[in-house]
């Protein structure tokens, strides 16, 4: 995720007031405007971060197929769904469904291990499962905060901004879904505006909507009309999240939403939604066993209805305060989640989602860079594949801050530039630079740095590495008042991806037709 820009040559920090050249500010201005290059979805070139051992796997999975064939998962709501399992051989008793051993794997076998979600403009492309990681914006928060104004609720605005910033930074690969909840359009309305601003304002892949059947197949139709029914039959370019309502249950929205997009061919990230005390039992092997077996239902569930329908499994898994029964991040406990997570979706043969960017804390401050860190480094190192709320979380989910996204890109960056590994190409080795300093001299002025520099460390697009003088001289700015600043440039310089008229038409009367036929209350 990144190709930063350096100053024109290496300085030593004085106490003097040291102020860059022209050329140099013109450079930083362009990286801090966005201006740098959209960067690819990550390959890892580093190892993964295993917890598990082979004995601790097995324990896992067969815990979970003993909660599948003893205890059951609900399916509430939905007498298709029902008839379908009793179909594939499961034991339905009302709205409980038990699982004989080795029929949800079974039914795995036929989801992709990874798949290419397609964007409109295909250099934003991206592959979801094996060595790639994709970062996608936060997902879902009602409110929305910035320095100038504090909390307030989002508005659609709001929401085309999200996306704008989300297109113009180089370290998101996905433009996400509800980066916001607009709720200034009417309830049933919204997911029109929403789909239509991830394809007006950006050109890399994004989500549906899922809050409703009807809204699903909404998203799969204006789909259709960027790339085409038979593209969008044959290829998936939408991905969906699926909560499932842990402990055990999927209830009737998500059920039909998910019938919805596997029937279309389109992927679903079956992610149940966990916090751990009140959803999970306390412990992380007790929470992987349920983890494991809700989501590898809902995965195969999708395989009942197209098999070969791409899948995610995905979890969001958070502690408690035992005292308060709050959501806490960045603690020891989800990390181990998370890493054994990602061992048993490998296990399974499927992608992985999980991760991103996650705090508590209400405003942009060190609790949420490091709680935020914290959730950040073990989406790496465990092999994330898709990972959501990757930028712009606050307050537990219920905020999407304009500051805190962009310093989460400038995190995201430096995770892109971290995954590449160590380049041991000839340049990498840089045995000329160390032939031509030889010993007691630098390296400043020599060839090898004089080729590198630009590229040779990542510069962070947020963080002020200056003097003191220099600091004050600029207005003794910290980093929230300095993404305050970055986030309203890359507003200012955005510029929209070319869109054709004609599908841009055909978008604008397919939203107006429908909205004619919905209401404006909430529903």
């Amino acid at each position: 995720m990144s190709d930063m820009v350096h100053d024109d040559v290496p300085t030593t920090r004085t106490g003097r007031n040291s102020r860059r050249g022209g050329g140099a500010e013109a450079r930083r201005a362009r990286r801090q405007s966005g201006g740098s290059a959209h960067l690819r979805y990550i390959t890892r070139n580093i190892p993964l971060y295993e917890v598990l051992s082979e004995e601790g796997l097995a324990i896992i999975e067969r815990n979970a197929d003993t909660l599948l064939e003893e205890i059951g998962i609900e399916f509430r709501d939905d007498e298709e769904a029902l008839a379908l399992w009793r179909e594939a051989g499961a034991q339905v008793d009302g709205t409980r469904v038990r699982f004989p051993r080795g029929l949800v794997r079974e039914l795995l076998k036929t989801a992709p291990s990874e798949f290419i979600q397609h964007a409109r403009n295909p250099e934003r492309s991206v592959q979801i499962g094996g060595k790639a990681t994709v970062f996608a914006p936060v997902y879902g928060p009602p409110f929305v905060r910035n320095l100038d104004e504090g909390r307030r609720y989002a508005r659609l605005e709001d929401f085309q901004n999200f996306v704008k910033l989300a297109y113009t930074a180089p370290a998101i690969h996905h433009s996400g879904g509800t980066v916001c909840e607009p709720v200034d359009v009417p309830v049933a309305k919204r997911h029109l505006d929403m789909v239509y601003s991830h394809v007006r304002y950006s050109d890399k892949p994004f989500m549906g909507s899922v809050t409703h059947p009807d809204r699903a197949a909404d998203s799969v139709a204006m789909a259709k009309l960027v790339f085409g029914d038979q593209f969008v039959d044959s290829n998936c370019v939408l991905i969906n999240l699926i909560n499932v309502n842990s402990p055990m249950v999927f209830d009737a929205t998500m059920v039909g939403a998910l019938k919805v997009y596997a029937r279309a061919g389109q992927a679903c990230v079956v992610s149940p939604f966990i916090l751990s005390g009140a959803m999970s039992p306390v412990t992380v092997a007790g929470t992987l066993t349920q983890i494991l077996a809700e989501a590898s239902v809902g995965m195969a569930f999708a395989q009942l209805c197209r098999p070969g329908a791409p899948v995610v499994f995905g979890t969001f898994a958070s502690s408690i305060s035992m005292q308060s029964g709050a959501p806490t991040f960045g603690t020891p406990e989800p990390s181990l989640v998370l890493y054994g997570a990602a061992q048993l979706a490998r296990r399974l043969g499927v992608p992985f989602r999980s991760g991103g960017s996650l705090c508590a804390s209400k405003v942009p401050d060190a609790q949420a860079a490091h709680e935020s860190t914290q959730t950040l480094i073990p989406t790496l190192y465990a092999g994330v594949n898709f990972a959501l709320h990757s930028a712009g979380w606050l307050e537990g989910g219920l905020v999407s801050s304009y500051e805190k996204f962009v310093m989460d890109c400038d995190q995201l960056a430096m995770m892109q530039r971290f995954a590449e590994g160590v380049d041991l190409s000839e340049n990498g080795q840089a045995m000329d630079a160390i032939g031509e300093v030889g010993p007691g001299s630098h390296y400043l002025g020599c060839a090898h740095t004089q080729a590198n520099f630009e590229t040779a460390f990542y510069r962070s697009t947020i963080a002020d590495n200056n003097s003191f003088e220099q600091w004050l001289a600029d207005g003794s700015q910290d980093a929230v008042q300095r993404a305050n600043t970055l986030y309203k440039r890359w507003l200012a310089d955005y510029e929209a991806p070319a869109l054709d008229p004609a599908i841009d038409e055909a978008l604008q009367d397919f939203i107006a037709r429908k909205k004619a036929d919905l209401p404006d209350g909430i529903e």
